[in-house]
């Protein structure tokens, strides 16, 4: 399928021919017969990216520090990929389409094949010609529904959520200051509902347009006039509400509302202006209340809504974001409002970077731009190919990924040299953007959406699986089944019935002379400055501290969504007591763990006590609570007289006999090369894998005996709390 794209680092518009969006449980998949160019917001965007490197520099310093602070920490290799792997994306553009289903994910009741929608969403209501759309962003129409009007969706519910934030009943009156499409929008609906509307704007030619629609009266915010008019025409009230749907950084917009509205009047912010106002003449005076507008509403930005497809009960959250679409698409099929001259141009697909640069340049006038899709032209189906492999021998590894996020790009597939030996055969990532753009980055023989195009091709013998936590499982099962070599970043599974099942596949191919080898990405073992530490302790018991500044992560992140990455626990604490285990060279016998109090019951701040079979015992303070200028990870290691000091994989100090002994990087290394060589090296010359199955099994039981023991208040002993067939 074909989807406008453009790259972050120069502004490149172009239409890539891309795979097919994955349909996920939940999702609903569309053939797009319309969507809307967002001209204040998109081109914002595509500005953005055609500017130089210190323009975008200046305009960002939250993202410049966060840069720095990355620079400091990780050093520059690290930093580089990850800032290159942003600039280098394909950036999909667009947020609100209408089209016809071709597809609904599991668990989806709502729609059918066959049904025309109206869909919304950053990343989701993309222009392309098949778009994946969560339940919760997507609209049932009519079947006579006028697709070309529904594609004004997601600017209609914006629109429709900053007039339900003014409060305003039959008979009020409102102005509207930013007469651009979202303003005219606003205009609609207010004239639509009975409440006299007035309408600001900078442009002469914005304000002829509103007028034209058939508001109360329109003024250029040039004209002195404007308040003394406003006055006459509400009876020497002043409007009962303002909406501010302009986009500007002058504070003059604010301002002004305060001028025009009446006392106790509302104050509604709805476009990108600053809102530093100042105290008098008006707000304080006036007793004004000033409102946000969130987007489409209610809903807009929790995972458990948009993701998830939880809704909210109408009798206690009455419009959220699905309902205000729902309005406003009745709205439009009704006729109470007509969007026919809202359009002032249209194009095809192949010509939206001339559309985008008419907007940019203002070469003609325009208000709404809408791209029209060829619906009857045939889809290319996946995989996509972009470097074909001809083989004059197989390659003893044959790899493919599913999943290519942050950490894949910056961590797992730079680390992989490709040769004869050594060949990349396809990725798969639910979004074909990313898979597109990794494929041509990392030379890949092709690029899909469809997990089975890889689990099926026979020159793929190693998968390497980097998705979702709440993913990883399956993916796992589904590799081995098909006896491939199987690297999972951690975790390996989110349930203890997955790690039973999984347990039960790779014991019986451990039978067979040529088992494939299964890893999980516990990359610490692998530091360098901790490979040295190891190799300095004796056969003896250790004890040992790793005290872990993780920072805090919002409730509403999908790490921390248990369904989806688990917890903390699962997702990051797994690797710390796999580097314990391995460096004490024992498995764990026993866990106790403790924590903060959370009303959100995050487990983030932790303390867990090991005991290994060998004797030794290790603690993990795991604490989401501490200073960011703090480094993350200290280890301290105690044995016979001696004392090993590991300071964030950056340096190792050794006391004991003698004076202590000093090792010291630039940069920080948590062994992610040397995972990677030796995970390969395993299957090319048929070593033993570098992490064996007991370890993985048992220090992931060990980390399902943590949320155990916080849920008891007890210690929990592994071999006895959990399957002994594992254990």
């Amino acid at each position: 399928m074909e989807q406008l794209t453009q790259k972050l680092s120069n502004g490149e518009m172009t239409i890539q021919e891309l795979p097919m969006p994955t349909l996920s449980p939940g999702m609903v998949l569309v053939r797009n017969h319309y969507s809307l160019i967002s001209a204040g917001t998109e081109s914002t965007t595509v500005k953005s990216a055609r500017k130089s490197l210190l323009a975008k520099a200046k305009e960002r310093p939250k993202d410049v520090k966060m840069v720095l602070d990355m620079l400091r920490k990780q050093g520059p290799v690290q930093t580089y990929r990850a800032v290159m792997k942003k600039l280098d994306a394909y950036s999909p553009l667009g947020y609100s389409s209408a089209g016809e289903v071709i597809g609904v994910g599991e668990g989806v009741t709502e729609f059918a094949v066959g049904d025309r929608v109206a869909c919304a969403g950053a990343g989701y209501a993309n222009h392309a010609e098949i778009v994946c759309v969560p339940v919760n962003l997507c609209v049932k129409l009519p079947a006579d529904a006028n697709l070309k009007y529904a594609a004004y969706n997601t600017l209609g519910a914006i629109a429709l959520q900053g007039i339900r934030q003014a409060d305003l009943r039959l008979g009020e009156s409102c102005a509207v200051i930013g007469l651009g499409l979202l303003g005219e929008l606003v205009c609609l609906m207010l004239k639509a509902s009975g409440v006299k509307t007035f309408g600001i704007d900078v442009n002469p030619e914005a304000v002829q347009s509103a007028k034209e629609i058939g508001i109360d009266d329109a003024w250029p915010r040039s004209d002195a006039s404007i308040g003394q008019s406003i006055l006459q025409q509400t009876h020497g009230l002043g409007v009962d509400a303002v909406i501010i749907t302009a986009g500007t950084s002058s504070l003059d917009p604010i301002n002004f509302a305060g001028e025009i509205v009446r006392k106790k009047g509302r104050v509604v912010v709805v476009g990108a202006v600053p809102t530093g106002f100042e105290r008098n003449p008006y707000y304080y005076p006036k007793e004004l209340e000033v409102r946000m507008s969130c987007s489409y509403g209610p809903g807009r930005y929790d995972l458990s809504y948009e993701e998830k497809g939880e809704n909210y009960p109408a009798a206690y959250v009455r419009w959220t974001e699905n309902r205000n679409m729902q309005a406003f698409q009745e709205l439009i099929h009704s006729g109470r409002i007509s969007l026919e001259r809202l359009t002032t141009h249209e194009f095809k697909l192949d010509d939206a970077p001339a559309a985008y640069n008419m907007i940019l340049k203002r070469t003609e006038p325009y208000l709404g731009v809408m791209l029209k899709y060829d619906v009857a032209k045939p889809l290319q189906q996946t995989p996509v190919t972009i470097q074909p492999k001809n083989f004059s021998t197989s390659p003893k590894i044959g790899f493919a990924f599913i999943g290519a996020g942050s950490y894949a790009q910056g961590n797992l597939l730079p680390n992989i040299h490709s040769n004869a030996d050594i060949v990349p055969i396809g990725i798969m990532t639910n979004s074909g953007t990313t898979s597109k753009r990794v494929a041509e980055k990392f030379r890949f023989g092709f690029c899909t959406s469809n997990a089975n195009d890889i689990l099926d091709n026979d020159d793929v013998n190693t998968l390497f699986i980097a998705t979702r936590h709440n993913t990883h499982a399956q993916y796992v099962l589904d590799g081995l089944k098909r006896h491939k070599n199987v690297f999972v970043e951690k975790p390996i599974c989110l349930t203890l019935d997955e790690l039973v099942e999984i347990h039960g596949v790779y014991s019986q191919l451990a039978q067979e002379p040529s088992c494939p080898r299964l890893m999980v990405g516990f990359n610490r073992r692998f530091a360098p400055h901790a490979v040295e530490l190891k190799k300095k302790l004796g056969n003896v018991p250790i004890s040992a501290i790793y005290r872990i500044n993780s920072g805090s992560i919002p409730k509403d992140t999908w790490i921390q969504d248990v369904t989806i990455g688990g917890g903390r626990i699962l997702g990051e604490v797994c690797h710390f007591i796999d580097f314990l285990s391995w460096l004490c060279g024992s498995l764990p016998k026993s866990v106790y763990a403790t924590a903060l109090p959370d009303p959100d019951h995050l487990n983030d701040i932790v303390s867990i006590s090991l005991k290994f079979e060998n004797g030794s015992i290790g603690t993990v303070h795991y604490f989401a609570n501490g200073s960011k200028e703090l480094p993350k990870e200290y280890v301290e290691v105690y044995q016979a007289g001696q004392t090993g000091v590991l300071k964030d994989f950056k340096s190792l100090d050794f006391y004991g006999n003698g004076s202590p002994k000093l090792g010291k990087t630039t940069s920080q290394n948590k062994g992610q090369a040397a995972m990677m060589s030796a995970f390969l090296d395993s299957i090319r010359l048929g070593k033993e894998c570098p992490i064996s199955a007991d370890d993985i099994f048992r220090n992931t039981l060990a980390c399902f005996a943590v949320q155990e023991s916080l849920a008891s208040g007890q210690e929990i002993q592994i071999d006895r709390c959990f399957h002994s067939d594992i254990a």
